[in-house]
């Protein structure tokens, strides 16, 4: 549906490097764990300025009980009428398209999203994504916390209905295009990322993986960007036997960290990499093998940590082929 946007020109020259147009996207989910489910999505067209163009909202039907109704207030009797994901996924690519992604801890919207576009065997159009907690602290707003409707009361926004993914997607672009404004003016380079569309998606749970903890109070749509949940795994027999080295293979007990999106379901890459014999690590230092990132040039703490240390960094096609020929270490019980 067409939206009446101001037509007032800003005077502050734009970076020429900047997206020439934007998606503010919001979910609603069933929970936070890989087989949790989107029961509502809304996405606002913002130009390149960040000036609404359009907006659009859809009730999805998660075919499993809705979760925290308390929150999102969706019940199984609203959503059984609903479409399914694969029913929107058309309506929804067009208007994410060429766009990049904008959310509020939008590793999670992006990682439901894909993670919905696998399942209904249609590649995800989005390739770039912009997270607003990012945005605030490079900006350095003097934000209490980085709550949505912290943000919204730094730029006067008012909420009128959180937790519903219309009103959430209208206050986070009120708010983001004073933030854009504002990068703008200081010059500032925003914290794009990459997206990479999965590729391998199983419905089944991972081998290893702890079930599904669905809704917890104190984390749900948490403002940390590391939203997913911990997995605790039995420690790699194998003995760390040091860096990786270009051109070699890797050995059993190698300690490998992964960063940004892959296009194989997350959990399913762990998975594998254990199976291997190698350790997954999930922080970068001075120990580690080997970081596997899709986008090297991305501004996150794991490749510039990498960096630092003078450890190694591949992309994950890369890793695919090392890993199906993993050279064998002694055990450290044997």
């Amino acid at each position: 549906m067409p939206v009446d946007s101001t037509t007032d020109e800003s005077p502050t020259p734009w970076p020429a490097a900047y997206p020439d147009r934007y998606a503010v996207v919001d979910v609603e989910t069933t929970g936070l764990a890989r087989d949790d489910r989107i029961v509502s999505a809304a996405v606002y067209q913002l130009d390149a300025r960040g000036r609404v163009e359009d907006r659009w909202y859809t009730l999805v039907n998660p075919q499993r009980d809705p979760g925290p109704v308390w929150i999102h207030g969706l019940t199984s009797e609203v959503l059984a009428d609903a479409p399914l994901f694969r029913d929107i996924a058309g309506e929804l690519t067009e208007r994410l398209d060429g766009r990049v992604l904008v959310a509020h801890n939008a590793a999670f919207d992006w990682s439901m999203l894909a993670r919905e576009y696998a399942r209904a065997d249609v590649t995800a159009p989005v390739r770039q994504r912009l997270c607003t907690i990012a945005l605030s602290k490079e900006l350095r707003l003097p934000l209490p916390n980085h709550k949505l409707e912290s943000l919204a009361a730094h730029y006067g926004v008012v909420q009128e209905h959180a937790h519903h993914a219309l009103d959430d997607a209208r206050v986070l672009a009120e708010a983001f295009r004073p933030s854009l404004e504002l990068a703008a003016e200081t010059g500032l380079r925003l914290p794009l990322l990459a997206c990479q569309p999965l590729t391998e998606w199983s419905d089944s749970p991972a081998a290893g993986s702890s079930p599904s903890f669905g809704y917890r109070p104190s984390s749900y749509r948490s403002a940390s960007a590391s939203w997913r949940p911990s997995r605790k795994r039995p420690p790699c027999p194998y003995p760390n036997p040091g860096r990786y080295k270009e051109g070699e293979q890797l050995i059993q007990g190698m300690r490998v960290a992964f960063s940004g999106d892959t296009s194989i379901d997350r959990e399913l890459l762990e998975d594998r990499t254990v199976e291997a014999g190698l350790h997954v690590a999930t922080s970068v230092s001075r120990l580690t093998s080997l970081l596997v990132t899709n986008d090297p040039g991305s501004p996150t703490s794991k490749s510039d940590r990498a960096r630092s240390y003078g450890t190694p960094v591949i992309d994950e096609a890369a890793f695919i082929q090392l890993l199906s020929h993993v050279l064998p270490a002694q055990r450290r019980d044997s």
